[in-house]
């Protein structure tokens, strides 16, 4: 999951992304709404976290903007103003749901997690490959009924192979399924992820294998018995 933080309190944020870290989602974050709104047009988000007092505005007036540019990208307002006509006026503009400030970082996901259920927004309950099973919005994995435990950042890539299963995805899509757009990323990281990963999915007797796209990316099939 790769979440967008729209916030100026420099604090907050890097507490936030810190603990949403550890839950294995992926942050950017930015501290007005011209590079919030830029930063939409160039990535896929799964949501967006949007603070109301930004430097150079009212964070509602990204909601409409967005949405006239033909993003559907889930939006949650969280402020300190959570009076009941505040929260009114923040979903009336467009807002998928609001959250007071403070808050836990649980209830913050249980909210993102509810509105990607939402149908407008719901992709497949489950990803099927092999033997595994893979719950892309949970970051749950298991092979056959046994759960199967991974760092998260080989996690993370799994699961960008594995929604796009049997396509190549590039190499710019998983260092973005994994890393923000702040972080330094070694040239060779995503081949050692994948490296481990590997092992660990033919160790496990996964039924699939990558495949790498020499230049480009990297694929995810499934092994068929009798094959090589």
């Amino acid at each position: 999951m790769r979440l967008l933080i729209v916030e100026d309190e420099r604090e907050l944020a890097v507490a936030l992304a810190a603990a949403l870290a550890k839950r294995g989602v992926v942050t950017d974050h930015t501290i007005n709404l011209a590079d919030a709104f830029e930063l939409t047009l160039q990535n896929d988000y799964d949501a967006i976290l949007l603070d109301r007092r930004l430097p150079d505005g009212e964070g509602l007036t990204l909601v409409p903007k967005l949405r006239r540019s033909g993003r559907d990208t889930p939006i949650i307002i969280m402020t300190a103003r959570n009076e009941p006509l505040e929260r009114v006026k923040g979903l009336d503009m467009g807002a998928d749901d609001y959250i007071g400030k403070p808050f836990l970082v649980e209830e913050l996901l249980a909210r993102v997690r509810a509105v990607l259920r939402r149908p407008v927004n719901l992709a497949e309950p489950a990803i099927m490959a092999g033997r595994m099973v893979i719950d892309p919005l949970n970051l749950n994995v298991a092979i056959g009924s046994t759960p199967f435990a991974l760092p998260r950042r080989e996690l993370l890539i799994l699961v960008a192979l594995a929604k796009r299963k049997n396509k190549t995805v590039l190499r710019s899509t998983l260092e973005g399924a994994v890393y923000n757009y702040e972080q330094e990323i070694q040239s060779n990281a995503v081949d050692a992820h994948i490296s481990r990963l590997r092992k660990r999915l033919a160790d496990a007797g996964s039924g699939v294998a990558i495949h790498s796209i020499r230049g480009v990316g990297y694929l995810l099939k499934e092994e068929h018995r009798g094959g090589s």
